[in-house]
This record gives structure tokens, C-alpha cells and sequence, in this order.
């Protein structure tokens, strides 16, 4: 009997325990619907500044980017205008080489300082690039009556004014690309000089 009085007394205690709980959980969610509703809009106020906050952030972002980009633009364009001056450089070079070459190898009689400078500007039309500019290559042989006797030097000088879109004036459809083309026209000559021994 005794032990059966202490259980009952034990799921008593236990029953009385989870409907405290019950009770308590009830009376807070009472009490958090019936919060102030000050309360309520401060809570909204911080989620809308959030979302100012956030929206702040993205318009910053889109004028820090349209400060770099004219930047980031002119180094890529000033890249690619490099690299193709650099390698014009080396189209006039190795027409200077080669005119040069044959106007020291022996023959006779030796090709006249006109055949030289056909061999040197010949090819540059077809090889040099030009973004579209009016600039024409042209060479000089020194001295001007070529190759006479052996063992005198003989060196031929190419010169081309580089035209770009940014140093010079270039052109796409009779449009020019640069708006300074009038002060920077032509701003740069591109020159490559080869000497050699008549043989």
C-alpha cells in the first residue's frame, strides 16, 4: 500500500509540474502578443534600416566602379597599344635588316639606292599595323650611291610615324577613335637603322 501511495503521489507531483509549464509557456506567449507596440516598430524600424543600410552599400559599390573603370580601361587600351607599337618596331627592324642585306651582297653591279629602298618599304604596307592612320613608312640609304667598293659600310634607316589610338589618330570608318588626335597626330616615329660591310 505504502508503495503504491508514493507512486501516485510521485505522477501527482508530475502532473502538477508539466501544467505549471503549461501555464507559465501560455502566459508568456500572452504576454508577447500583448507587447508594446512601440516595441513592435522599433523592431521594424531596425529591419528597414537594414535594408537602407544594404542598399547604401550597392550604390557606393556602383560609383566606386564607375570611378575605376575609365582607369582599368585606359591601362588594358594602353597595353594593347604598346604591344602593337612594340611590335611595329619590329616589322621596320627586319625590313632595314633585309634591305640592308641586299644592298651589301656582291653583285654587278650593286643594287642602286633605289632597289634598296623598294626592298625596304615594299612589304611594310601588308605587315605593319596602322589602326587605320595616313602614315607611310620610308627609308634612306647611306651613303645615297649604295654599295661601291668592299669593305665600305652601308646602312639603311626605316622610319614609320606610328599612328595609334591614343598617341596618334586612329581612324575606324573615316571616324578618328581619339578625340586629342589634333595635338597628338603622329607624336611618335617609329625608326630602325641596320650598318653592314659591302662584301
Amino acid at each position: 500500500m505504502r508503495k503504491f501511495a508514493c507512486s501516485s503521489a510521485a505522477s501527482t507531483a508530475r502532473a502538477e509540474k508539466s501544467q505549471h509549464r503549461a501555464a507559465l509557456s501560455r502566459h508568456h506567449n500572452h504576454h508577447q502578443s500583448n507587447a508594446d507596440p512601440s516595441q513592435r516598430g522599433a523592431r521594424r524600424q531596425s529591419v528597414s534600416g537594414i535594408r537602407i543600410g544594404a542598399r547604401r552599400q550597392s550604390g557606393t559599390a556602383v560609383v566606386e566602379f564607375g570611378l575605376v573603370l575609365p582607369l582599368l580601361l585606359l591601362l588594358l587600351f594602353g597595353i594593347i597599344e604598346f604591344s602593337v607599337m612594340l611590335y611595329d618596331k619590329a616589322v621596320i627592324t627586319n625590313a632595314s635588316r633585309e634591305a640592308t642585306r641586299q644592298g651589301v651582297v656582291y653583285s654587278m653591279p650593286y643594287p642602286a639606292s633605289a632597289v634598296i629602298v623598294s626592298t625596304a618599304t615594299g612589304n611594310l604596307a601588308k605587315n605593319l599595323i596602322t589602326f587605320g592612320g595616313s602614315g607611310t613608312p620610308s627609308a634612306t640609304v647611306s651613303p645615297t650611291t649604295g654599295c661601291t667598293t668592299t669593305g665600305t659600310p652601308l646602312t639603311v634607316t626605316v622610319s614609320y610615324p606610328f599612328t595609334g589610338l591614343a598617341i596618334g589618330s586612329g581612324v575606324v570608318e573615316g571616324t578618328p577613335l581619339n578625340p586629342l588626335a589634333g595635338f597628338a597626330k603622329n607624336a611618335l616615329t617609329l625608326t630602325a637603322s641596320t650598318t653592314m660591310n659591302c662584301e
